[in-house]
């Protein structure tokens, strides 16, 4: 209900107790109240399965966002690359908080289309972070695993499909996920001159260890070259939101292997686009029995998890927040990030025959509704509730309250 900064005086001014004296047992509800904001992922996850996925495969994006944050108290801030003001010509360098979130991809029938639902958010700090501390430093791919194997535990028998970027593409952390007794299928991008190898032959009875890898295979830079190489076309309907995209596509088996490392047998996928618009790149399965087209079909749906990482910030005060102590920034964002899927939650309940209301001008014939759309539903549906209720008992004898005009002239006319 609270456009602009996600303040906690915000909040206060909204609800309409801007002369709460008070005021301070509602900052202690993020720096110093007891809740697992860990049972508070699970409860959500099991919402959104319930609603959106109860059957069929989960699939999933595992991604980190920099949340930019300054001030001498924060402790846990460091210096990372902007991913969202950086390109491969230009590099920005951003002061703040690194998060790592997991979140649910999934069809949404009103709006058409896959939506990224965060549903568990960990703050992953820097090295520096750890120099003056006895923990020793958490790399990233230590945060993934830890959540993976969370989110498995929460959901035993599903078949989990992790979509991820090439900064997960790490053997140890592939393989761990696929020693599970209920492996998951980890998908993500592949380097083009990873060290590809056959798998290793049968045991001979000799003595000596046995081979972990067979013949070395061409890197598939150099399949990319082969004039040889087949390539097959296939359709995507949703290609990162421009539509259909018709693009070219080699796919096959190997044995991804580097030194200390265990042998991991992937299923990879070359991809190159016949209009030359777009660099060849490739992907890899840890699931060797799933089909190149349902691999490229399951990788797009990453693109949702960027969408809401902007969305969060547009609309839901995503580094508008001011808070300094260690709990109450370890809770806010994931809570503001967890608030995305809740407001999808509350939209839903409010569909009505498959539609939901969609803001249109002359200037933008929106199609579709989008975040803003479903976010203004559960807006009205709060305020309406509140203030425009019907009459129980008395008649009323005055139209418009004070405090509900109070409440509306601080969300409509205040910027912040």
């Amino acid at each position: 209900m609270t456009p602009g900064q996600r303040t906690v005086a915000a909040v206060l001014r909204i609800m309409g107790l801007s002369s709460e004296k008070h005021f301070q047992n509602y900052h202690r509800v993020l720096n110093r109240a007891v809740w697992s904001s860990l049972e508070l992922s699970r409860l959500l996850l099991g919402m959104l399965i319930k609603t959106f996925a109860a059957h069929g495969t989960v699939v999933m994006g595992l991604d980190d966002t920099i949340e930019r944050r300054r001030g001498a108290k924060i402790k846990a801030k460091g210096i990372y690359r902007d991913p969202v003001r950086s390109s491969h010509s230009h590099y920005v360098k951003a002061s703040g908080l690194r998060w790592l979130s997991l979140m649910l991809l999934v069809p949404i029938p009103w709006a058409k289309r896959v939506w990224a639902l965060p549903f568990l958010t960990a703050l992953a700090p820097s090295e520096r972070y750890y120099q003056k501390r006895t923990r020793s430093h958490k790399k990233l791919t230590v945060w993934a695993r830890q959540m993976l194997l969370q989110v498995r535990r929460w959901l035993p028998k599903r078949k989990l499909v992790m979509v991820t970027d090439a900064s997960f593409a790490a053997i140890d952390l592939l393989y761990r996920m696929t020693q599970l007794p209920t492996p998951l299928c980890m998908i993500s991008r592949f380097r083009l001159d990873s060290a590809l190898y056959k798998r290793a032959p049968a045991p001979t009875g000799k003595k000596g260890r046995p081979r972990k890898k067979g013949a070395r295979l061409p890197t598939l830079k150099q399949v990319l070259k082969e004039a040889k190489t087949q390539w097959k076309q296939v359709v995507i309907s949703n290609w990162y939101g421009e539509g259909r995209r018709t693009v070219e596509i080699v796919s096959s088996t190997a044995v991804w292997y580097h030194n200390g490392m265990p042998p991991l047998p992937i299923r990879w996928v070359l991809i190159r686009d016949p209009k030359g618009v777009f660099k060849p790149q490739a992907l890899l399965c840890t699931d060797v029995a799933v089909k190149p087209e349902q691999i490229l079909k399951w990788f797009v749906m990453r693109w949702q998890v960027e969408v809401t990482f902007h969305e969060v910030r547009t609309h839901l005060g995503v580094e508008t927040q001011r808070q300094w102590a260690d709990r109450a920034i370890a809770r806010t964002t994931p809570s503001l990030l967890g608030l995305f899927s809740l407001v999808t939650l509350l939209a839903h309940q409010n569909v009505r025959r498959g539609k939901l209301p969609v803001r249109r001008a002359a200037w933008y014939n929106k199609p579709m509704p989008t975040f803003s759309d479903a976010l203004a539903v559960v807006r009205q549906q709060f305020w309406q509730h509140m203030y425009f209720g019907p009459s129980q008992i008395h008649k009323d004898t005055q139209i418009v309250s004070t405090v509900m005009l109070e409440s509306l002239r601080n969300a409509v006319c205040y910027p912040v």
